[in-house]
């Protein structure tokens, strides 16, 4: 292998991305954003990210949704963020389902609807995305969308909580302390 280079990996990416590359395009986005290997430059990644976009690169859509959401490189627009989350879980990008399921769930750029987000988040945690399985458990948790089932909530944040996830794991010490969808267990 070769040592980790940001610098070198923007270089490269930027002439796959000058070419059209859509991968590069993305690729180098997510630099810009992060302000790996160059300087942090919202406005540019969110160019690179509508230029791979436009490619129908997922990823890309994804990355255009979180930044309308949280307003980073872009005015904070709802209804922006939920067409691009729309385009990504069109394609079966987990994360994207996840984040446009918590869009639905919240209200945000959408008329709040506990049964599409619950819908969303099944094919999320489908294809094994912690965040969709701990979501998943908390709509089970509370009852939205779906009938409340303490079992099935524990099912959920049991498989989230092996992932590392640590709303998950906590969830489910809470659950255990207090015997929701178990026996009670203090120790």
């Amino acid at each position: 292998g070769v040592a980790q280079n940001y610098e070198e990996a923007a270089l490269w990416y930027k002439l796959a991305a000058a070419k059209g590359d859509g991968s590069a395009q993305t690729n180098l986005g997510l630099k810009y954003a992060n302000g790996q290997g160059v300087s942090q430059d919202y406005v540019e990644a969110v160019r690179l990210f509508k230029l791979a976009a436009a490619q129908g690169g997922a990823i890309a859509q994804y990355n255009l949704g979180t930044i309308y959401d949280e307003g980073r490189g872009a005015a904070q627009n709802y209804v922006e963020s939920v067409r691009w989350f729309k385009l990504a879980a069109l394609q079966g990008f987990a994360p994207a389902q996840n984040s446009l399921g918590f869009m639905y769930q919240s209200g945000r750029g959408v008329t709040q609807n506990y049964l599409e987000a619950v819908r969303l988040y099944k094919q999320a945690a489908a294809q094994d995305y912690a965040f969709a399985q701990y979501n998943l458990g908390v709509m089970y948790d509370e009852g939205l969308g779906v009938a409340q089932n303490f079992v099935e909530a524990m099912l959920w944040y049991k498989l989230a909580a092996a992932k590392y996830n640590a709303s998950a794991q906590t969830n489910l010490g809470l659950k255990y302390a207090n015997g929701q969808g178990v026996s009670q267990d203090y120790v």
